[in-house]
């Protein structure tokens, strides 16, 4: 009973830490996402913080265990873990909130340094060094199960956030009970460090007594380069699958959770035991999924849901069980485990900032899958080194992957006018030959994603078309506004299509994110040049320029951001809509794109209108009556009523039904999955 219990409290301790790992990460980026205009680089500063510290904390573990005595250790642990009580709540204090002239990365840094710092490198350490005192337990046998054990915890925290917590619950209330659950961390942790200190601070790992120290051979280099070489590969092959599956495969909101679940899937069956990986089973399973995944890239096969997710994502599970099983092959005795713990973080933030951080500044396009893949083939050359027959067809793989690859590029580069990549994603431009009747059009997309078309006929091309034709809710709302000259804003450019509504006297002010957008629609299109309207360009996040301008009078305000996986949901809460008020002339429309195939975004849109008392619409067009023109949804939101019952908007606005129970969104509380189609 007494080593059961001892054993569960091991188990809880490492359990908690991994749970509370990931769960911390959401939430705290949610807290600070609409200070920072809900740029998508604020994820990504947050990510390479909380890779920094982790990397810290298994640094930390290696060096205590091998430089300072059990007792030593547990006063230096216990006292750090009594400290990062300080840090609680788990709240962002109101004095991080930028005031505009801060460079955003080094603040954002600083804040999470500040907030989160010392709680997140304790709950890092935890899992490799708790693991490192079972190694001095008379179980030291069955340590490297805590590990998988770690992973599910991970696992199951991916899942339950934004199914469980994140709808049940506002950023305040999962605040405090994150910091609940991490001061019943720090009572667990804390007996089990006192508990190690005195039952075995005498002792060492069973690995290294006496009578097995002569057996134990330390790790050679090649086996240590491939602790950091193979996790690196499967954290690249997840980051450049999850990227080609929700840009060019489809883009549904959360469809990035499937792979990192299966990734970390693997962790756990690969450490759980040696049962799970066969090299057998996988190794021609792996072959199979290199060739096709390759092949697929340049064909494009797999280019829908149906056919995409099978190929990708469960190649991406044969290929991390290949490299996470290989890993586990090479596991060392416990007395090099926190060495191997850091090497293994290393790797994984390695690949994860080659795809992350490097890949969109390198690479034209999405071809880090391509070359993933090539990579995983030369690692399997290093794993089975031993054998002539299975090198030769390791770098037989390798060169099937680089044939496809190359092919990939010349294939995109062969169709595509302009093929550009930045932090915000690869878009392309090309023209396409249209028929019945025949007509050349000149397309911008980005991933999946459509974000304007224009006819290159001269005699055509200020005709609006895609999401913007005149029976659109944005076409019928520019009919009925004003007749004088009107200021008008759009958030979100695309190739500019909305500007050939502009007349003389107008004013169109433009927010937009991404620079390469601007740059796209002054040289691949016409529309802003060939607009009678003055044009006025603001370069950032649409909310965080507006929250800083004095009241702009718009007549009409163009919301169109949220076509796409990532929805900017600090665009669409309470907070936001307050925004757009204060810029707004009093009979003022803000006209929010909510075309959408996975989400259903006119409700929320409606209800944030009913909690401010303005009134909402909905203007749904089939456009069946042209060949150029899609399908499109418009709420269109006003503080007057009779303002949306002008011509031509009488007749084909619609009220918008509430679903019973739903909560406005607002910074403190939103929720994806509750909208899903």
């Amino acid at each position: 009973m007494e080593r059961a219990g001892i054993q569960l409290l091991f188990a809880g301790t490492i359990f908690s830490s991994a749970f509370l790992l990931f769960l911390v990460q959401p939430l705290i980026a949610k807290q600070i996402l609409p200070w920072f205009g809900g740029s998508a680089a604020v994820w990504s500063i947050c990510m390479v913080f909380f890779q920094a510290v982790l990397l810290a904390g298994y640094a930390y573990s290696d060096w205590v265990t091998r430089h300072l005595r059990v007792r030593v250790q547990a006063a230096l642990h216990v006292g750090l873990l009594l400290a990062s009580l300080a840090f609680l709540p788990l709240v962002v204090a109101a004095r991080w909130k930028p005031t505009g002239a801060e460079d955003p990365t080094w603040l954002i840094l600083g804040l999470l340094l500040a907030t989160i710092g010392l709680p997140y490198f304790l709950l890092s350490t935890t899992g490799p060094l708790v693991q490192s005192w079972v190694a001095r337990t008379p179980w030291s046998a069955r340590v490297y199960r805590y590990f998988s054990l770690s992973n599910l915890a991970s696992l199951l925290s991916l899942l339950s956030y934004p199914v469980l917590i994140e709808p049940r619950s506002s950023l305040l209330q999962q605040a405090q009970g994150w910091s609940w659950g991490y001061g019943a961390f720090v009572v667990l942790c804390a007996g089990t460090t006192l508990l190690v200190a005195y039952r075995w601070s005498e002792a060492v790992p069973a690995s290294t007594s006496t009578a097995t120290a002569g057996e134990e051979t330390p790790p050679r280099w090649s086996d240590a380069l491939l602790w950091l070489a193979l996790p690196a590969l499967a954290s690249w092959l997840l980051l450049a699958v999850t990227n080609h599956i929700t840009q060019n495969v489809a883009a549904v909101p959360f469809l990035w959770i499937l792979p990192l679940s299966l990734y970390l899937f693997t962790f756990v069956l690969c450490f759980e035991s040696d049962r799970w990986y066969r090299r057998g089973v996988f190794l021609p399973l792996t072959a199979g999924v290199l060739v096709l995944c390759a092949f697929g890239l340049q064909h494009h096969i797999g280019s829908d849901v149906r056919t995409g997710l099978p190929i990708y994502v469960g190649g991406l599970f044969v290929l991390c069980m290949f490299l996470h099983g290989e890993t586990a092959r090479l596991r060392p005795a416990p007395r090099y485990l926190t060495r191997f713990y850091l090497m293994l973080s290393l790797g994984g933030a390695i690949g994860g900032a080659l795809v992350g951080l490097v890949a969109p500044h390198v690479l034209p396009a999405y071809y880090e899958l391509g070359i993933g893949l090539t990579l995983t083939a030369l690692a399997a050359v290093a794993v089975l080194r031993r054998r002539l027959w299975l090198r030769l067809s390791g770098v037989a793989l390798a060169a099937c992957c680089v044939f496809f690859l190359v092919a990939q590029i010349r294939s995109d580069r062969l169709g595509a006018r302009h093929l550009v990549r930045s932090f915000y994603g690869a878009l392309i431009t090309f023209d396409v030959r249209r028929a019945n009747p025949p007509s050349y059009v000149r397309l911008l997309s980005h991933g999946s994603i459509k974000h304007g078309e224009q006819f290159l006929d001269p005699l055509r091309r200020r005709e609006p078309t895609t999401y913007y034709g005149a029976t659109s809710g944005i076409g019928r709302a520019m009919a009925a506004a004003p007749d004088g000259p009107r200021r008008v804003g759009l958030i979100g450019l695309g190739a500019g299509t909305l500007a050939t509504y502009g007349r003389s006297g107008d004013v169109y002010r433009i927010y937009e994110i991404n620079p390469q957008v601007f740059e796209l629609a002054d040289s691949e299109f016409t529309f802003l040049r060939d607009s009678s309207a003055q044009t006025e360009r603001v370069l950032g996040d649409a909310r965080l320029a507006l929250e800083r301008e004095a009241p702009q009078g718009f007549d009409l305000l163009a919301v169109d951001a949220f076509s796409g996986d990532a929805v900017p949901v600090h665009l669409l809460t309470a907070e936001a809509l307050d925004v757009y008020l204060r810029h707004m002339k009093p009979d003022g429309i803000v006209a929010f794109h909510v075309s959408n195939r996975y989400l259903e975004l006119a409700p929320v849109v409606a209800r944030i209108a009913a909690l401010k008392g303005v009134h909402a619409v909905l203007v749904s067009d089939d456009a069946k009556e042209s060949k150029w023109l899609n399908s499109t949804d418009w709420v269109l939101v006003a503080r007057d009523p009779a303002v949306l019952a002008r011509e031509p908007l009488r007749g084909a606005a619609s009220p918008i039904a509430l679903p019973a129970n739903t909560r406005p969104w607002t910074d403190d509380f939103n929720n994806l999955l509750g909208v899903l189609k």
